[in-house]
């Protein structure tokens, strides 16, 4: 089945309208007719060839809304007419120990992403800036009826991406926790944390978006700028979650975390980081890196989304647009997802 869809053509190159070929609904498949795709830095670096050569023509986007127009044979869990959500994952090898614990992306024969990757049948993954994907359905997620269907679609990266290391952490009543950076994925671990019941503090380079941080759940805001706010902020946090792509000073950041404190990366920047060991064993601090979640956990997300009335602030978008919009998003000018609306795919 061809589809309709927006795709890089090369690294650099401007995305533009195409077709994709889908394949045909299998046993274990589910057709979805997508509503709504999110924009993820992580789609930015890829066609821009950043993350290594990719095989392009890539259709970018692992943050997709839409409606089932179609079910295998074999499949039970979604139904036609059901409003689902795919994230990154597409498929996993499902016999490893961490796919058998429900942590599928970390799986030790190859997770398979939602584009530009191998899937097991040799054909490669295209993501979700498109009218229409097939996909296992033991990889679809039921979005539940409270969710706004736009505002639900970055929950699938950015949500994730926060609410793992959120969980596995324990944030929640009693802990102090930190979010570097207050951007696509800052917000969501703001207004996550906050819903755990943590204390947060937003730590951004400057006061600009003080207002924002106070009005998603901070119950403080630092200027990462004033040298005084490492001081004033030392042992003080039991969780830093970093949310930022730019390069850090670890060990101040380390500085600010108290007793087993951990420093969690969900971003990560270009430069290999140097890190003062004193500073991990002098109070037995943990630095360390979480990436998105399993298919349990992303449900389980979607689900304490919809019970706390969580959804991400977004600006939808045509998909004629996408190319301003990627490069907004590089300015920093999104408060804090571009949505694509893929009714305008044509």
């Amino acid at each position: 089945m061809r589809v309709k869809a927006y795709a890089a053509p090369a690294a650099g190159l401007p995305l533009a309208p195409t077709t994709v070929e889908r394949r045909p609904v299998g046993p274990n498949d589910v057709l979805i007719a997508i509503q709504y795709v999110g924009i993820c830095h992580s789609d930015i670096h890829t066609v821009r060839g950043e993350w290594g050569p990719q095989p392009f023509p890539v259709v970018p986007g692992h943050e997709i809304i839409g409606t089932v127009t179609e079910v295998g044979t074999d499949v039970t869990r979604h139904r036609i007419g059901d409003r689902v959500g795919v994230g990154c994952l597409v498929n996993s090898c499902g016999r490893c120990a961490p796919c058998l614990g429900g942590d599928e992306q970390y799986c030790t024969e190859g997770p398979v992403f939602t584009y530009a990757f191998t899937d097991h049948d040799g054909t490669t993954t295209q993501g979700g800036y498109s009218t229409h994907i097939v996909v296992d359905a033991d990889f679809v997620l039921s979005v539940p009826d409270s969710l706004d269907s736009a505002a639900a679609a970055p929950l699938l990266c950015a949500g994730i991406t926060t609410y793992a290391p959120l969980r596995h952490w324990s944030a929640g009543p009693g802990k102090q926790v930190a979010v570097v950076g207050l951007g696509g994925l800052g917000h969501m671990a703001v207004k996550i944390a906050h819903a755990l019941g943590a204390e947060v503090t937003v730590l951004s380079q400057s006061l600009k978006k003080q207002e924002d941080g106070r009005r998603l759940g901070a119950d403080h805001y630092h200027a990462t700028s004033d040298p005084a706010t490492f001081t004033e902020l030392a042992r003080r946090f039991d969780l830093i979650v970093n949310t930022v792509s730019a390069d850090l000073d670890v060990n101040a950041y380390l500085g600010l975390l108290t007793v087993d404190g951990v420093l969690v990366n969900v971003g990560a920047g270009p430069a290999p980081m140097v890190v003062n060991g004193f500073l991990l064993s002098s109070a037995r601090r943990t630095l360390t890196g979480s990436m998105i979640g399993g298919i349990a956990l992303t449900q389980e997300m979607l689900d304490f989304c919809a019970e706390h009335g969580i959804g991400a602030d977004i600006e939808v978008i045509s998909a004629d647009q996408v190319n301003e919009a990627y490069e907004r998003v590089l300015a920093s000018d999104v408060r804090y997802r571009f949505v694509i609306d893929t009714a305008t795919i044509g």
